[in-house]
């Protein structure tokens, strides 16, 4: 690969490397394994980017492949792999409007969104990073009416897992 394009692919990287940090959050609960799936997704990218046509905004495709590399993984090992705990994620700060209602609410929808399978999880991910349909269809390598399809089955899931 020559030196124009390597540059090229380390600041794209650099400005979005925050996708593949919140990707490796999603599928991995200890900061070893983090930095494991981190390094394979890097791996990754660097692999596929000569390949990079630029049709998609990078950071679509960047979310493929850290998401596609990220559940390749997943299914390659026998085990589950574990996510991160919900107390390691969140930042417990005491402010006078503090409402533990919510922080439990929060908890329990983090535990039923666990619980769903490698795809739907990714595509809950995209829902709340405020991606939209056609973005998370991109990413996801499906069709937008059935990423809207899936969205909503998925809705009524977690519904009906937290209000039984």
């Amino acid at each position: 690969m020559n030196k124009e394009l390597e540059h090229k692919f380390v600041t794209e990287l650099e400005d979005n490397q925050n996708i593949v940090h919140k990707v490796c959050s999603l599928y991995t609960n200890d900061r070893d394994s983090h930095n494991d799936l981190f390094q394979e997704i890097t791996i990754q990218l660097w692999k596929a980017y000569p390949k990079f046509r630029g049709e998609a905004k990078f950071s679509t495709w960047m979310y493929r492949v850290a998401l596609n590399t990220a559940i390749t993984l997943y299914r390659k090992s026998k085990k589950r792999v574990n996510t991160q705990d919900y107390e390691s994620v969140i930042f417990k700060i005491k402010a006078e409007e503090y409402d533990e209602t919510e922080e439990q609410q929060l908890k329990l929808m983090y535990k039923a969104v666990r619980q769903l399978g490698d795809i739907d999880k990714a595509l809950v991910f995209l829902y709340l990073e405020d991606k939209d349909y056609s973005e998370i269809s991109e990413t996801l390598g499906i069709s937008e009416v059935n990423a809207r399809v899936k969205m909503n089955r998925i809705k009524n899931k977690l519904r009906n897992m937290l209000n039984p």
